[in-house]
């Protein structure tokens, strides 16, 4: 059977027919339809956790207890993970583990651009890269062969173009995935890493690598395509289809599947028919290393850049100095990503950002946008949860350096649950005096809307009971009188409640609770809202808000009918009284 699938859903398939039954993961771009995909398969147990530490261990003591395990999450998010990845190489599998990072080149929805190829080195775990939704498919498979045969995690590393790009991939309709369960053996000093087990098993380790890197050498995975002896280009993933569509037939290529441990009798013997070898790779010189660390001379970084995507265009003119005789440059107008009209956030930025003494600490979510034009309201965003913990780092220099700021930190509550929580600990057990405004829109709504711990149901669609996050806040400490819930769309009153935020001498929290403009009905019944032309003066402070909803058309403010959510809030920051219900 053949069916047009993106890179994500073959991984899923592929993850099926390895009869992989437990999966936890944490949603992120490019990622996460991964999660999404297969957790519609009969047969198998698919969880959102809270964040990817959590989604990591839980998958790695289903594959001790004897079943094989899947987890998935974006490049940053193997950052949070990184304490149970290294272990895990020391702890070793008993079922297959394989744990798939999804990088993003070009920075399309992430923070930053690192290569997570360089895991799998430091980890010291097997590394598999497809190049093709076929192959996505085929090599999970092969990942959970690798697992098992060499008692380790294996790393599954894809990038943006290979996870949401669509192909053909061949699959048997109704597979008999063999149940393929393993004994779990108790008491198995193995899994106990203190001190003197560790140190043995490190040596278990190196060894282990060896006979991984002997597979590395004869495994199809890595595959030689000879043809002209003048040029021979290393690559691959997404990065060797650029080739191919550039040069065809007329190179030899080494294009690798399985890049560590690096194949390094295979990549002598192609070093041996080629006059002249480059590197094609996205990111960092990770195979180019391999290759010079081997004493193979090759040109890589030195043409292909180090920063953001490769294309095929990119790849003609680093190797070749030639550009396409046919390419003609299209200069599409910036379309920077804006907040949905009507989110609740709008309203509590409008509030905060009167007030010229808050410094604003932001997260990662959908209101990260509250950093950029027109709203403003954010100075800084760093990574995953890190907002409240930074709000105290900035709070606490005013004992030494005063400002006359207040600091107010902004977290949704997907990310509050993710990593939110031990910096607000923190705060509190510390007494520092920072506003925490937690926006409670009832989703994981950056990646897709998917569940979190307080909405009430569970990623395979069960109903469960909702994490409450005012009972999280005051169970760690906070004082009841400082705590406010308030919805955003209410100016009056979120203008109330920062006033007295500013004021506190103690950790504040504020439970900025609207519940996601995506999630609701379309055929809820609501208002729309529309500018009186003639008492509407220009002044724009509605421009200000930052709602996708008003325009401005031949200089003049508009609100546009289809788009508008009926929330009132740019009714409300009206001065003049020009906006009208429609």
């Amino acid at each position: 059977m053949k069916a047009l699938m993106m890179g994500n859903e073959a991984i899923a398939r592929g993850a099926y027919e390895a009869n992989c039954k437990i999966i936890s993961s944490y949603p992120g771009t490019p990622s996460t339809e991964i999660v999404e995909s297969i957790s519609i398969y009969e047969g198998v147990y698919a969880e959102w956790a809270p964040n990817e530490k959590v989604a990591l261990e839980v998958a790695a003591g289903a594959c001790i207890a004897g079943v094989r395990s899947l987890t998935t999450m974006k490049h940053v998010g193997l950052n949070v993970a990184a304490d149970p990845l290294f272990n895990m190489t020391y702890e070793g599998v008993n079922a297959g583990l394989v744990i798939v990072s999804a990088d993003d080149p070009g920075i399309h929805s992430s923070q930053n651009e690192q290569d997570n190829r360089i895991y799998a080195s430091h980890a010291k775990i097997p590394l598999l890269e497809p190049s093709s939704s076929q192959e996505c498919k085929d090599m999970m498979l092969e990942a959970y062969e690798i697992s098992e045969r060499f008692n380790t995690p294996v790393l599954f590393r894809t990038t943006t173009r290979v996870s949401h790009s669509k192909g053909i991939v061949e699959f048997q309709e109704d597979p008999s995935v063999e149940e393929r369960y393993r004994p779990y053996k108790k008491n198995k000093l193995d899994r106990l890493l203190l001190p003197a087990i560790s140190r043995r098993r490190h040596l278990e380790i190196e060894e282990n690598l060896l006979s991984i890197q002997a597979y590395s050498n004869s495994s199809p995975l890595n595959v030689i395509e000879y043809s002209s002896p003048e040029i021979g280009i290393v690559t691959s993933g997404v990065s060797y289809q650029y080739v191919k569509e550039v040069f065809g037939d007329s190179v030899s290529v080494l294009k690798l599947g399985m890049s560590y441990p690096f194949p390094d009798e295979k990549a002598r013997a192609f070093a041996a028919k080629v006059h002249r070898i480059y590197v094609v790779e996205e990111g960092e010189p990770f195979i180019e290393t391999s290759l010079k660390t081997l004493g193979i001379a090759c040109t890589g970084k030195e043409l292909i850049p180090v920063c953001g995507e490769l294309n095929p265009e990119i790849v003609r003119q680093s190797i070749t100095q030639e550009a396409f005789s046919c390419y003609e440059a299209v200069h599409v107008p910036p379309r920077p990503p804006r907040l949905c009209a009507g989110c609740g956030y709008l309203g509590l930025y409008s509030a905060v950002r009167k007030h010229k003494d808050i410094i604003a600490a932001g997260d990662i979510g959908c209101y990260t946008l509250g950093g950029t034009e027109p709203i403003k309201a954010l100075d800084t965003v760093l990574c995953m949860g890190a907002s409240i913990s930074m709000a105290t780092g900035m709070q606490r220099t005013q004992d030494f350096k005063p400002m006359g700021k207040k600091v107010f930190a902004f977290i949704g509550d997907s990310t509050f649950f993710h990593s939110g929580m031990t910096g607000l600990v923190n705060a509190v057990y510390n007494k520092t005096p920072i506003v925490i405004c937690i926006l409670d829109n009832r989703s994981t709504s950056m990646t897709g809307n998917q569940e979190n711990p307080g909405t009430g149901r569970t990623l395979q669609g069960s109903a469960s009971d909702p994490v409450r996050i005012e009972d999280i806040v005051l169970a760690l400490g906070v004082r009841p009188d400082n705590l406010r819930i308030v919805d955003p769309t209410n100016l009056q009153e979120t203008q109330q409640c920062v006033e007295t935020a500013k004021l506190s001498t103690e950790p504040f929290v504020i439970i900025s609770r609207h519940p996601c403009e995506l999630l609701k009905h379309k055929t809820e019944p609501r208002p729309t809202y529309t500018i009186d032309s003639v008492s509407c003066v220009n002044c724009k402070k509605c421009t200000m808000l930052g709602c996708s909803a008003i325009k401005i058309v031949e200089r003049n403010i508009i609100i546009d009918p289809e788009e508008c959510k009926g929330c009132s809030i740019c009714q409300q920051v009206c001065p003049y009284d020009s906006i009208k219900e429609a």
